[in-house]
């Protein structure tokens, strides 16, 4: 065989097989960056801290809205069944911690039932004691001016309705809100958002 021949065939075979992977690894890359930070995708309004993404459930969902929802791990039912509110950030700005702590206050939302959950970075509930990971329209117990209250963190703090987030990591809340009325159906925004203050805490 013709050795000149034979290392040209192979490093054109080289070649073509970097290029695949190489045009493997930049459709991941760009199918990752899409489903998870790609801001056009997101049709998101905001109130508070809290944000929602409005195609969710919706029949004008496209398929990166749908996908994004898979990867996202909610359960996106049709918004006059249910709305899903975000927090990532505390009422500062900050990006949430489960080492901080966290008040986080309120009016029950306009709902026939509500609950908001305490996850960790990875989209999975924390190991808390107890299971006590969520505070709902059940569980809360409303003060004088008919508020709920609850704080999060690493430390039980006396006194209040607690949901552990042990260790130190990315933490996120998830407002569901079931069966909403209608006006707040049609206007996301007008929920009067539960606020969320560091206490300046961390563990």
């Amino acid at each position: 065989m013709n050795k000149p021949l034979y290392q040209s065939r192979s490093r054109r075979i080289a070649i073509g097989i970097a290029l695949y992977l190489s045009a493997v690894a930049v459709g991941l890359g760009s199918a990752w960056w899409v489903l998870t930070k790609a801001p056009w995708m997101n049709a998101t309004v905001q109130t508070g801290a809290w944000k929602a993404n409005l195609r969710a459930g919706s029949p004008d969902a496209d398929m990166y809205t749908r996908a994004s929802v898979a990867l996202n791990a909610l359960l996106a039912l049709d918004r006059d069944e249910t709305m899903y509110f975000v927090a990532t950030h505390d009422d500062t700005g900050k990006s949430l911690r489960s080492s901080c702590t966290y008040r986080v206050e309120g009016i029950p939302p306009k709902a026939r039932w509500w609950s908001i959950t305490a996850y960790a970075d990875d989209k999975f509930l924390f190991d808390a004691p107890g299971g006590h990971y969520s505070l709902n329209g059940s569980t809360a117990k409303l003060d004088k001016n008919g508020r709920f209250s609850f704080t999060t963190g690493g430390k039980e703090q006396p006194g209040t309705h607690w949901l552990p987030t042990p260790g130190d990591r990315g933490l996120f809340l998830t407002l569901r809100l079931y069966n909403p009325e209608k006006e707040l159906q049609a206007a996301p925004t007008t929920m009067a958002p539960p606020t969320i203050t560091s206490t300046g805490t961390c563990a």
